[in-house]
């Protein structure tokens, strides 16, 4: 698929299932990505050396995710110019919460964009998003996701007798009028 663009690390292999539909997205819109696993605590050498060479390989955007502690998006963030977004895993006993307050809260300076509690897919959407701020033939590739959505939505409410379908003024039927 050429170059990756997107590195996709975990701190542990059990967070895979997640991770994965990070992967999935990028697959769906046909952008190149790597997959490793990299743990903060017990391979900081490795999450260093990924986190500074990264953009020297080509890499645009790093999403990662951890449980617990949670600190491997933040230390990426710490040695990476890229941006990282970060997914927080469910925990055992604590339901992610623990790794959520652990990756949103960065000090100033060293941001980590920061998705819901499994929010891998959600993760892979907004680094499509990322690149297809430089990606014209991407960018159409997110504009036909979001229309596809809409569409699901919409039929939803014709398909299922318990909903009240919406109307839309004509003129608004393909293309809102702020999109012209």
């Amino acid at each position: 698929m050429g170059t990756p663009l997107v590195g996709i690390v975990m701190g542990s292999e059990s967070d895979v299932a997640i991770m994965q539909e990070a992967a999935d997205v990028c697959q769906e819109f046909g952008v190149p990505y790597e997959m490793r696993v990299l743990s903060a605590h017990r391979t900081p050498w490795d999450m260093a050396w990924y986190g500074k060479t990264a953009h020297l390989r080509g890499l645009k955007v790093l999403i990662a995710g951890a449980g617990g502690a949670a600190h491997l998006p933040g230390m990426l963030a710490a040695f990476s110019p890229l941006p990282v977004i970060g997914v927080p895993i469910p925990s055992r006993y604590l339901h992610g919460q623990d790794s959520l307050f652990s990756i949103v809260q960065m000090p100033a300076g060293v941001p980590v964009a920061t998705v819901a509690i499994g929010g891998g897919r959600n993760a892979g959407l907004l680094a499509i998003q990322i690149l297809a701020t430089s990606q014209p033939e991407l960018l159409e590739k997110v504009l036909a996701y979001r229309a596809q959505l809409a569409q699901t939505v919409r039929q939803s409410n014709v398909t299922n007798p318990a909903f009240t379908p919406i109307t839309l003024p004509p003129e608004w039927t393909d293309r809102p009028p702020w999109e012209e």
